[in-house]
């Protein structure tokens, strides 16, 4: 029997990541950092109790920062094969400007020695996971960057990423509003349901409810819409304080497809500074993962 090929290469990726441990997610993450007015810390150095906590008081509101050159320079420092970075989208964030400012670095050394090649997944949070995955599976497989990268595009086209908030108090105190806002107008009372819009990489509004309870049942439909009922379907969940609305999104599509499968996963603090502890959240994708499907 022969022995799996030695990988070609690492994959990194950073804090807009939802990981799934059913998934091949465990990867070097380069940190955001999250701002309570003067006190600055790492994202992953929060414990969940005390980030929800100190984000329901709201004194201050947190930002976030993207993650600096320097995180990536260290990644690559300490890489042994050339390196892939799958980014959050940069229609969110200037993740992939600091993963470039640190290529741009490497390149610039005498005699570079560290290979970077960066991926825009132009999504984040459970979506950005699938993509990580891909990438995961062309290296466990002894493929190369390319293929990593061609799985990747096909996984990004197929997985549509959605979630419901139960106030926009929070995309509004992070400035991430913008589009939501644009197509709610002023009726701050309803709960939306936001993508990433493929083209341009930021959030945008494709549905609303009046009841916490029909923006669940709102986002199980624009699944079904998107992909047809009876589909079979990947899901990677997502939730915010409680676990329980995101199983009630589950059911709600249980009734309408096969679930090949379905994992759960906390939303990051990250992500939760702009969503609220109350985020419930999906990535969606049909039927088999791509190099599967011909098996």
């Amino acid at each position: 029997m022969s022995q799996p090929a030695e990988p070609s290469f690492d994959v990194v990726a950073d804090g807009g990541l939802d990981a799934y441990s059913e998934l091949l997610n465990a990867v070097p993450v380069a940190p955001f950092s999250v701002n309570f007015g003067s006190e600055t810390r790492l994202a992953s150095d929060f414990s969940r109790e005390e980030f929800i906590r100190r984000l329901r008081a709201g004194t201050p509101h947190p930002t976030t920062s993207q993650p600096t050159p320097q995180a990536y320079a260290e990644l690559l420092e300490q890489a042994t094969r050339p390196l892939l970075a799958v980014t959050i989208s940069s229609g969110l964030s200037g993740s992939l400007n600091a993963a470039e400012q640190a290529r741009a670095t490497e390149a610039g050394q005498r005699e570079p020695k560290k290979q970077l090649t960066i991926h825009d997944s132009r999504t984040l949070s459970a979506a950005q996971a699938f993509q990580v995955h891909a990438a995961m599976s062309a290296r466990a497989a002894g493929q190369g960057v390319q293929t990593a990268l061609d799985w990747m595009k096909m996984v990004g086209e197929q997985t549509e990423l959605y979630f419901t908030i139960d106030s926009l108090e929070y995309l509004k105190r992070g400035g991430r509003i913008g589009r939501v806002q644009a197509t709610l107008g002023g009726l701050l009372n309803l709960k939306p349901v936001v993508t990433v819009d493929k083209a341009t990489g930021a959030y945008t509004n494709v549905a609303r409810a009046r009841t916490w309870k029909g923006a669940l049942e709102a986002v199980a439909n624009q699944v079904t819409t998107r992909f047809g009922e009876g589909t079979p379907l990947r899901l990677g969940l997502l939730y915010g304080e409680q676990r329980e609305s995101t199983e009630a999104v589950l059911e709600h599509l249980r009734g309408r497809h096969p679930i090949v499968w379905a994992g759960f996963a906390p939303v990051n603090p990250v992500l939760l500074v702009h969503t609220g502890p109350s985020a419930v959240g999906l990535a969606a994708a049909p039927g088999q993962w791509p190099w599967e499907a011909g098996a």
